[in-house]
């Protein structure tokens, strides 16, 4: 079910981006007076099709949902009537061509603002900015920061949640910022000034660990070491463990917190260990081997459950900050221009060599966030969405043939050339995109599947 459930959220995620951004092509053509013959979501074999409208377009779902496109009138791709010539895309000038291939990008940096000014409006939940215990160390620990104080401001930034605390922060790790000012103020309502030392940080730790990796963890209550979930393909389904069950020690060592047992199991990785719980209050001893996975360049052991968590606790770790009309229109401009930005800046540090590669994402990646953030609910997914539809807009602006930005590559040249190129030389610009397109898919892919067989 929760794999289903995972593609399902997937597909409806493709098919909403991929609508927008094929509906921005249409629309524009249809403005610039040129006849669309068939609008299709997804390719190969259609699963639906009709034709609707005086052009009789042809509206297609197909059985891929990995892409989708908009086939319009055009003499390079077939016979056109002599009646019909004044509306063939070939036929109009660079400006209307270069405007509805811009379209497709621009209605998913359209539905990001959209999708952001909903989500600003009604109101972003997040954890505050409370700091658990720093580790050792740590750039944290050298700059004596300390558990339980609260982050108020990064450089100018005021930061509301955790989740700024990691965007602000990323941000400047990706610029090779030496050092960043974070103000903190403690329970007493005393405020400190910490200078962050960023030069330590590697391109490859830019992961979802990244703040862990500096030393900065938020803050979580005490949790009994009572299991609320188990994974049905981790080594805690295969030995038998069942929600509810208390875990009281670890071969013959007390247990007192779910801290202590992940400390346990995360340290013995492939090797038997012996759970004493309790259940149903009876007490038990279950034989029980940790799986392996990689924790960045650190093997560690697994069993697949999760806590049993105490929602009130929860409850009072978490912040709900919204704004009205106007100002969450400006926060949703500002925040699809930081979140372009920010990709834009990835993209060439990965060309560069100052960034890693393997921060890449590939379907599979995607595919989980999707699940994930569906799970979560309605506005995490939304938030999901509204970052996947900022990074195909900036995907499909990059200068590479085959992709919108290829297209506008040529127009660029075609204005300044005064003649359109020949078409040698789109064939061989269409070749090499395609190239780079593989090369960049495989990458991605590898890293997807490195990530699944590391854990």
């Amino acid at each position: 079910m929760s794999l289903l459930f995972t593609i399902l959220a997937f597909v409806v995620a493709l098919g909403v981006l991929i609508t927008f951004h094929e509906f921005g092509h249409y629309l524009v053509a249809r403005w610039s007076g040129v006849k669309v013959l068939r609008f299709s979501i997804g390719f190969g074999q259609p699963l639906f099709k009709k034709r609707l409208g005086k052009d009789q377009t042809e509206w297609v779902i197909a059985a891929l949902p990995l892409g989708g496109y908009v086939k319009m009138l055009d003499e390079h791709e077939g016979e056109v009537l002599p009646q019909e010539l004044p509306r063939a895309f070939n036929r109009q000038s660079v400006a209307k061509r270069f405007a509805i291939v811009a379209a497709g990008p621009i209605a998913n940096f359209l539905l990001a603002i959209l999708l952001y000014w909903f989500l600003f409006m009604s109101g972003v939940s997040g954890l505050k900015p409370l700091l658990g215990p720093v580790k050792p160390s740590t750039p944290a620990a050298f700059s004596a920061f300390k558990e339980g104080e609260t982050i108020v401001k990064i450089g100018n930034e005021p930061v509301a949640t955790w989740q700024d605390v990691r965007w602000i922060l990323l941000t400047h790790a990706i610029d090779r910022d030496p050092e960043v000012t974070v103000e903190t103020a403690n329970d007493r309502g005393e405020i400190f000034w910490r200078k962050l030392d960023l030069s330590s940080v590697d391109t490859g730790d830019v992961d979802a660990n990244f703040l862990e990796k500096i030393g900065l963890v938020n803050y979580q209550p005490i949790m009994a070491p009572i299991i609320g979930q188990v994974i049905t393909s981790g080594a805690g389904y295969r030995a038998g463990l069942h929600v509810g069950d208390e875990v009281l020690a670890v071969n013959n060592k007390d247990i007192s917190n779910w801290e202590e047992l992940v400390k346990e199991i995360r340290a013995k990785p492939g090797q038997p260990l012996t759970l004493e719980i309790l259940r149903d209050g009876k007490t038990m001893d279950i034989p029980i081997t940790p799986d392996k996975a990689i924790d960045g360049n650190t093997e560690i052991g697994k069993i697949g459950v999760a806590p049993k968590i105490d929602q009130e606790a929860i409850a009072k770790l978490l912040v709900n900050v919204s704004y009205p009309a106007g100002t969450a229109l400006l926060k949703a401009l500002d925040k699809t221009w930081e979140v372009t930005f920010f990709t834009l800046r990835m993209l060439g540090k990965m060309v560069l060599g100052e960034v890693s590669w393997k921060n890449m994402s590939g379907p599979i990646t995607i595919a989980d966030y999707a699940g994930q953030s569906a799970k979560m609910g309605m506005i995490a997914y939304l938030g999901f969405l509204a970052l996947i539809s900022v990074s195909l807009g900036v995907l499909n602006l990059l200068p590479i043939p085959v992709l919108d930005g290829g297209h506008l590559m040529y127009y660029v040249i075609e204005i300044f050339k005064g003649a359109p190129l020949s078409e040698k030389a789109m064939a061989i610009g269409q070749q090499i995109g395609m190239a780079v397109l593989f090369t960049l898919m495989v990458f991605a892919i590898y890293n997807d599947i490195y990530r699944l067989i590391s854990g």
